[in-house]
């Protein structure tokens, strides 16, 4: 393969790594962007498409695909999809990618890497197996069904929350405390679909006479109770690989790239934003992604160009 040269390498296209391209290109850095999953929009499109995000700047609130479609809109510059970097080499100031690219600077948008759910730790057999989800991608799936969904966190109570006029849900979840979103706890307590079970953990699950029967303990007690459903949601969470970035040699806390001020880590030439990075006082948060994709493209710029005097206002084209 005949070796590409580019100013920019992007690793990742979920929304920042998008951002960051788009805002790449609005500077005229040569740039190459590469997502590990078959599309871009990262844990958006692959967990939340239909959720209602009311966090980003100029909207009330926008379905999760929709903003991975505005944020894919006017980027001109070479996204590649399937392709999960494997090696880069420092050679002679530049970044050498898989042998087959080679760029001036590199920027980390992955977030928190290839991703994993953490899946229910009972034997299922292969009738339970089918009716056992770890991802909602369509609601619709759901329509008319009694569902089980096991989890205190966001994933549980906006997944809840998109099938609640859809069917009866029952939530449960090993505490009596929840870790979603106040506002999203209050809207499933008044939906007359949806009745919570805590603390509980599953202790057993069987299909029988067509629905899964599961058996719950109670914890810290020898109670037990037995529920039937017809489809059961896991959302106990995700486990993240970021072990490559570790191979390349870049300082990591907690799976994170340790950044300084200009989103560089303690490689030259490389650089982190979105949840692929930490630094002090840092929050998970999207929007905070985009200011941060802003500082990386722009300390990149300085790098590149120390020459060029840069310009920061409001784009009139």
């Amino acid at each position: 393969m005949i070796m590409e040269y580019y100013d920019l390498a992007i690793v990742g296209a979920g929304p920042v790594g998008l951002f960051a391209t788009k805002f790449a290109n609005l500077h005229g850095l040569k740039t190459i962007t590469f997502e590990a999953l078959a599309d871009c929009g990262g844990q958006i499109n692959r967990l939340f498409p239909n959720k209602k995000i009311k966090d980003i700047p100029g909207y009330n609130s926008i379905i999760g695909h929709q903003l991975v479609d505005k944020l894919k809109e006017g980027i001109n510059s070479k996204i590649i999809t399937n392709y999960k970097v494997q090696e880069i080499i420092q050679k002679d100031g530049k970044i050498i990618i898989d042998n087959n690219y080679q760029v001036k600077t590199l920027l980390i948008t992955s977030g928190m890497g290839a991703f994993t759910p953490k899946k229910l730790p009972l034997p299922i057999d292969s009738s339970c197996e089918k009716h056992i989800h770890y991802f909602v991608k369509n609601a619709d799936h759901f329509q008319d069904k009694n569902v089980a969904i096991f989890g205190g966190g966001d994933s549980a109570l906006d997944w809840a929350m998109q099938m609640a006029d859809k069917c009866k849900i029952v939530i449960i979840h090993r505490r009596d405390q929840f870790r979603g979103m106040e506002s999203t706890l209050k809207f499933l307590h008044q939906h007359n679909n949806v009745r919570f079970l805590t603390p509980y953990l599953p202790q057993k699950i069987i299909w029988q006479n067509n629905q899964l029967n599961i058996l719950l303990k109670k914890m810290g007690t020898k109670e037990r109770q037995e529920i039937k459903c017809d489809e059961a949601v896991i959302a106990f969470g995700f486990k993240s690989d970021n072990l490559l970035l570790k191979k390349w040699g870049l300082n990591l806390e907690t799976g994170h790239v340790k950044v300084n001020s200009q989103m560089q880590s303690n490689i030259e030439n490389i650089y982190a934003a979105g949840d692929a990075c930490i630094y002090d006082g840092r929050v998970p948060m999207m929007a905070l992604g985009f200011g941060e994709a802003q500082i990386a493209i722009m300390s990149i710029m300085n790098h590149l160009f120390p020459e060029k005097k840069l310009t920061i206002h409001l784009s009139s084209h």
